[in-house]
């Protein structure tokens, strides 16, 4: 049984902050359809389109009637822990940082054998849940838990190692302006953080639903206004070092597209608003979270971008805009490459229409900013990096990967 986690002693300033490492990262290409898994939140496995059986690890050929007709779908995650072993002097320098270390044979209900990361309330021959998670390396690796809840099971040290549970950290929510901050910021703290941090652009001027947020203990009300270099850069130094977690929330929604707009100032204020209040958070509070990816409890684990799913298909009515979306995405890459040395998770989470202001001539569905909320909490709990909300989004993800000339010529109606 896990024992709940404490929350975290005020680090001693004199310490020396360690140094983030990382496990082994070498993949295949074929392996990357486990990447794919891992992001989204799936399990899948490599299935023969000849004989149907289902194979691990990642191989160009079936191993029992040598088709190359391989491909990844989803699987049953049902298994048996076969046996375990624990490594007290692990050989890689991750491993031994963080020993003992639990790992397992699983057998899967749908055939293969999987070597896999142990929960630490799983018993051998008993069923477990196997999942494919992203390790502090951004690659997928399998990790095995009890099929049934258990006590304090999210507290597991492994787990959290694979996970970005907000429990017990600091987090940054960067506009409390919007309805999806507030919601935000409201969500994390139910979800047990230690601080949230909420950015008010123009603190002077009152805002709906501002007495909600400073009536809550744990959350303070700081000014930000992304947009601004100086504004960032005053704020990241004031507690730049203790944000673990950032959840970016900063939007400029305004309708059109290119030939019903004259001009371009409209344009520039989206761009200065998303795009480069994005670079000055990125640069701002990203070196830091990067360099205390390893920082015991308190490390720093997550970037978090709000985004379009129009950021993926350009949608005409909101064409400017949704190019901002898509430049913001292309940045988001990047900067999850540069996080990733310290281990950083960058997740990006793409939503239909919202249902606020600026959507109010839009038909339905379209999500509401609590669903938004409740979705980065899980996402941030699961250690993923793409997320989907409302069936907008869900839709266009489908239609994409199906067919992206039909879903562009559907989205200029």
């Amino acid at each position: 049984m896990i024992d709940p986690i404490e929350p975290p002693r005020r680090k001693n300033p004199l310490l020396r902050t360690r140094l983030p490492t990382a496990p082994p990262r070498a993949r295949s290409w074929t392996s990357h359809g486990f990447t794919r898994a891992a992001a989204e939140g799936r399990f899948m496995l490599q299935r023969c389109e000849g004989c149907g059986a289902f194979t691990y690890p990642a191989r160009e050929a079936c191993p029992s009637c040598l088709s190359a007709a391989l491909a990844f779908v989803d699987a049953p995650a049902r298994g048996v822990l076969l046996a375990h072993t624990t490594a007290h002097v692990p050989s890689d320098v991750y491993f031994r940082e963080r020993a003992p270390w639990r790992v397992g044979l699983v057998k899967m209900d749908c055939g293969p054998t999987v070597v896999a990361h142990l929960h630490s309330d799983c018993i051998e021959g008993a069923p477990v849940c196997v999942s494919f998670q992203l390790d502090k390396s951004g690659q997928a690796v399998a990790f095995a838990r009890p099929e049934g809840e258990t006590p304090n099971m999210a507290d597991d040290r492994q787990w959290r190692e694979m996970t970005a549970d907000p429990k017990f950290r600091r987090v940054l929510v960067t506009s409390g302006r919007s309805a999806v901050g507030r919601e935000v910021a409201l969500a994390l703290k139910a979800a047990g953080t230690k601080t949230v941090f909420v950015g008010i652009a123009e603190p002077w001027r009152p805002f709906a639903g501002e007495e909600l947020l400073r009536g809550q203990d744990g959350i303070e009300l700081l000014p930000l206004d992304a947009a601004d270099e100086k504004s960032t850069a005053d704020l990241a130094a004031d507690i730049g070092g203790k944000v673990d977690i950032l959840v970016n929330t900063i939007d400029y929604v305004r309708p059109g597209g290119l030939l019903d707009r004259k001009g371009t100032s409209i344009a520039r204020d989206e761009i200065d608003q998303a795009y480069l209040g994005f670079i000055n958070l990125a640069q701002a509070f990203g070196p830091a979270m990067r360099m205390r990816g390893a920082d015991g409890i308190n490390n720093s684990v997550a970037w978090v971008n709000i985004l379009s799913v129009h950021a993926l298909a350009n949608w005409p009515a909101f064409g400017a805009y949704s190019a901002s979306q898509a430049a913001c995405l292309s940045l988001s890459h990047c900067l999850r490459a540069e996080l990733r040395p310290g281990g950083i998770k960058l997740m990006n989470v793409f939503t239909g229409p919202v249902d606020t202001e600026w959507f109010q001539t839009v038909p339905p569905p379209k999500v509401a900013p609590r669903a938004i909320a409740q979705a980065v909490v899980a996402g941030l709990r699961g250690g993923l990096e793409e997320m989907y909300v409302g069936d907008v989004a869900q839709e266009i993800r489908q239609r994409l990967a199906a067919n992206p000339k039909a879903l562009e010529r559907e989205l200029d109606r």
